[in-house]
């Protein structure tokens, strides 16, 4: 059955914000004083952050997200850009009437300021974030969500990302799903997640979009 609908994650999946996510980690555990490796802080990636750095300290969770939210946006259009061909790939997707979304758990405030800077936001249909939801990725609630507001077909819905969050979320409300090779998740880990499919890079989703 073909693709009607794409939902995209957004950080690691349409836009490279890896360096600003790792530099806004640093920046927050050397706030508190709080020793974390490259590696460790990779694995950080994903999760909303209230649990990220809650399950690090309980009591200053809260804190901790304030600080890291505050360089994140600060420093945030000298660090994000689009990765390789999504501009052009989102924009032939847009114009063969593939309807188009973004699920993230990220806040509102910060996914706008990453499509407005990558010119990206009018493209979207629907937009979902942290702010919209109770439970977040890997839950379905979230592509469940954004699939309500357009009328869409999980049978024709593809769900896209760059971790496993991603994937699972997708196969939870029923959708296919793709896993992108840029993500800094490795190729074996994604496939463990046996997604529908596998891009190598963007412009893959235009044959997916066409079968």
């Amino acid at each position: 059955m073909s693709i009607r609908t794409i939902l995209f994650d957004l950080d690691g999946t349409l836009i490279n914000t890896n360096e600003l996510i790792r530099a806004s980690f640093e920046h927050t555990f050397k706030k508190f004083d709080m020793q974390f490796t490259s590696e460790e802080i990779k694995h950080l990636n994903g999760p909303p952050l209230n649990e990220t750095f809650y399950e690090i300290n309980p009591g200053l969770s809260e804190q901790m997200v304030a600080a890291y939210r505050e360089y994140n946006m600060r420093e945030h259009d000298d660090y994000v850009e689009a990765f390789p061909d999504v501009y052009e790939t989102i924009k032939q997707l847009y114009e063969k009437d593939i309807t188009l979304g973004i699920v993230s758990t990220k806040i509102k405030k910060t996914v706008m300021m990453g499509l407005d800077l990558t010119r990206l936001t009018d493209f979207f249909s629907v937009i979902i974030t942290y702010d919209d939801v109770v439970n977040k990725k890997p839950d379905p609630e979230p592509v469940e969500k954004a699939m309500n507001l357009l009328n869409a077909d999980p049978k024709t819905t593809l769900m896209v990302g760059d971790n496993f969050h991603d994937i699972v979320s997708g196969q939870r409300a029923g959708t296919q799903t793709a896993a992108v090779s840029w993500s800094e998740k490795t190729e074996a880990f994604l496939k463990s997640y046996h997604p529908t499919y596998y891009l190598d890079t963007m412009r893959d989703l235009l044959t997916v979009a066409g079968e």
